[in-house]
């Protein structure tokens, strides 16, 4: 059984956990702090970033967007559309989603890493901007929850359940069709929720 190395916290783990659940795939979920940098994820993936997905014939892949392609080969297309369009829209909206993810890890990361008198307030405020920008188009746009869903809705949904992780009570506020949406995913998928970030 494959193995994926993943943080339950990550927003790109929890996207690849749903999406390997969604189209009935078994991975060995083994829980991986990068910090640590254990030999395991940096013999794998000389980046040392999460997730990162071992192969039983001893291949992997790495990058989020990577693994739910090779997710959706393995399950002979159910996480992507076979219609080009359908495709193309699926995949836009996985980008947006993680894109999302980017700046928000980026404003954890920020707060993180230095000592508060050296956070750089100018660019966490940069990066807030894109998100909020993100989550306007989204709220205005939100996508539908057909019966058959792709990668790009879960992709979404793992990013709101990180944004509601990290930033709970400030994404909320405007986006009211978006968090009606995020619970309308989680009633129709209530298997997916456990994957959600945590």
């Amino acid at each position: 059984m494959p193995k994926l190395l993943y943080a339950s916290a990550s927003p790109y783990s929890a996207k690849v956990r749903m999406a390997a659940a969604y189209a009935g795939l078994a991975i060995e979920a083994v829980p991986t702090k990068t910090d640590d940098q254990p030999s395991m994820l940096i013999g794998a993936n000389p980046l040392g970033k999460i997730p990162t997905l071992l192969l039983d014939e001893g291949g992997v892949v790495y990058d989020s967007r990577a693994i739910t392609q090779y997710l959706n080969r393995l399950s002979k297309n159910a996480l992507f559309p076979r219609n080009p369009d359908k495709r193309t829209e699926a995949e836009v909206l996985e980008a947006l989603a993680d894109g999302i993810c980017d700046c928000a890890l980026s404003i954890v990361y920020e707060r993180r890493s230095r000592p508060e008198e050296h956070v750089y307030q100018p660019w966490i405020d940069k990066q807030w901007v894109k998100v909020t920008r993100s989550l306007d188009y989204l709220n205005a746009n939100p996508p539908k929850l057909p019966k058959k869903i792709t990668v790009g809705q879960i992709a979404l949904r793992a990013t709101l359940g990180y944004l509601s992780l990290r930033f709970a009570g400030k994404w909320e506020k405007g986006h009211g069709r978006l968090t009606r949406w995020a619970a309308r995913f989680d009633e129709k998928f209530p298997e997916l929720k456990d994957c959600i970030p945590s």
